[in-house]
């Protein structure tokens, strides 16, 4: 097996970060990939398995803590990371969302789906300067809520409890449910921005040249495939 490292990415780097506020972060790993036939987390992109590239993006933007989503018999222990499993087997990317926010110690959880091979750190900080003390951010584009590359408050955790209880796992279900508590506020991207959140969620998306799918659990965020 491929052996894992996940250290800075150099090119990022440059980036200034004095403005966005403490936080922690959490790589959403736990899908089981049946559309796309492999694991999703090994694919490689620009020569890195998307688990190493995501897990780089969010350590350039320095958070206090950073996690794994991922199904129990996954094995990261190459890359140095907690790896949390979920309570709520089965229900999707908020199941990971829902460790990451009751474990966390910050009061700000940045999620970010491990199938998202086009997301910059430039993206991803603008999500975390637009925060506001313990709101978070959910970005939009054309109107359309991204809600895994966005940033929950801790204090959306029994909202995902209540709503994995009743087994109600849309990502961008709970998303909303948020901004309607006003734990979190959008954050409209430009057109261009949609390429940023295409997600791999089958072989032709990789074999197509990096540009992805959009419509797929990346956006609506069902329970994980």
């Amino acid at each position: 097996m491929q052996r894992l490292t996940a250290q800075p990415l150099a090119a990022e780097s440059a980036s200034a970060r004095g403005t966005a506020p403490a936080f922690s972060a959490v790589v959403l790993a736990g899908g089981r990939s049946r559309r796309m036939g492999r694991d999703k987390a090994r694919i490689s992109r620009g020569g890195l398995p998307l688990i190493v590239r995501q897990l780089r993006l969010l350590r350039e933007l320095a958070p206090e803590e950073v996690f794994i989503s991922a199904r129990t018999e996954a094995d990261y222990a190459d890359l140095g990371t907690r790896v949390l499993a979920d309570r709520f087997a089965g229900q999707g990317p908020v199941a990971g969302v829902e460790r990451a926010l009751c474990l966390a110690r910050g009061s700000l959880v940045l999620v970010l789906a491990v199938d998202l091979p086009e997301m910059t750190v430039a993206l991803l900080e603008q999500v975390l300067r637009a925060c506001r003390g313990s709101t978070g951010v959910v970005p939009t584009v054309a109107g359309e809520l991204e809600p895994l590359a966005a940033c929950y408050p801790k204090a959306a955790h029994p909202i995902a409890v209540e709503r994995l209880d009743a087994g109600q796992n849309s990502a961008r279900d709970f998303a909303l449910a948020c901004l309607r508590c006003g734990l979190v506020r959008t954050l409209e991207m430009p057109p261009e921005a949609r390429v940023w959140f295409a997600n791999w969620n089958r072989p032709a998306d990789v074999d197509g040249g990096g540009q992805g799918s959009r419509g797929g659990r990346g956006t609506a965020g069902g329970p994980r495939d």
